[in-house]
């Protein structure tokens, strides 16, 4: 898969088949409208696209809200749309000179002009231009002008897809990943470098890593215990995770962090992938280390059950 940065990178295609989207996620409510796209271009003889815009428009269109949070960060998205067989993944910003453009731009420079587009798959709801006034109908006025064919979605699998991102949201932040990971088709993960803590972990005989999250735009699960699957240097290696405030010893910031099993390397500055497998348990005060330590060593019993079961 070729992926660009920019509108202005893309090269126009003689055939091509194309949607638009921020596919946040890419889960299974995404794969039905991804795998169409690329029977489609393989049916024509053409060439898959995938329209993404980032940051996401909401940010643009709407500054004031950060509230915004997202399941994949972009190389993650980019990821897993090659695994699925896209042929090309333009991402470009959502700027204000793009949201402006009315609907007859938007078709006839953006889609047709720039992409090469002869294949467009939309959801039946589908809004595009300035102030969202493009849809349907002008996809069909223009498609005989300029010479491109329509899919549409029909409603219920839009539903599915906005219900599903609903709802993988609202599981990740109750804790509930086993959950997410069902309606994702594959578990919920951070990526992140490691960073210097107070090591306190090492003086009670469970060191962890503390995993520093670059993008500020990424979902963070709720805080509590977690089995989780760690990818290192393309070797994986099981652990139990870590997300809270530390409340035992008074901790003031929200930390992420990992004891890996089976584990003694240095990997300060490093980066890892963390894969959420299960929860355990919600974040608690204990009255002092000596009490955590020892909740740490039931935790661990429950993460090597949990993989022993599903090994």
């Amino acid at each position: 898969m070729k992926i660009y940065n920019h509108l202005s990178e893309f090269t126009k295609l003689t055939n091509a088949a194309v949607t638009i989207g921020t596919f946040d996620g890419v889960h299974f409510g995404h794969h039905k409208i991804i795998k169409r796209l690329c029977e489609l271009a393989k049916i024509n003889g053409g060439e898959s696209v995938i329209l993404t815009f980032f940051p996401h428009p909401r940010l643009i269109i709407d500054p004031e809200n950060q509230d915004l949070k997202m399941l994949n960060t972009i190389d993650e998205k980019a990821k897993i749309l090659e695994e699925l067989g896209v042929d090309h993944l333009i991402i470009t910003p959502f700027t204000r000179d793009f949201s402006n453009l009315s609907p007859q731009e938007y078709i006839a420079n953006i889609l047709v002009g720039q992409l090469g587009m002869k294949q467009i798959i939309v959801g039946y709801d589908h809004r595009f231009g300035k102030d969202r006034k493009g849809g349907m109908k002008e996809l069909q006025e223009y498609s005989t002008i300029l010479n491109y064919g329509i899919e549409e979605i029909p409603e219920q699998d839009i539903n599915d897809v906005a219900v599903s991102s609903t709802k993988i949201r609202t599981a990740i932040l109750e804790g509930n990943v086993a959950l997410a990971a069902e309606y994702l088709g594959y578990y919920f993960s951070l990526y992140g470098r490691v960073i210097k803590g107070d090591k306190i972990g090492r003086t009670i005989g469970f060191p962890t890593a503390n995993i520093f999250v670059e993008e500020s735009y990424k979902i963070i699960p709720s805080d509590g215990i977690y089995a989780v699957t760690v990818a290192i240097d393309k070797r994986e290696y099981r652990g139990m995770a870590y997300i809270g405030q530390r409340p035992t010893i008074n901790g003031m910031t929200r930390n992420i962090e990992v004891n890996i099993f089976d584990f003694d390397q240095e990997i300060y500055g490093q980066y890892i992938t963390m894969y959420f497998n299960e929860f355990l348990r919600h974040d608690v005060k204990f009255t002092g280390l000596e009490a955590l330590k020892v909740q740490l060593g039931k935790d661990k019993e429950d993460t090597l059950e949990f993989f022993k079961k599903i090994s």
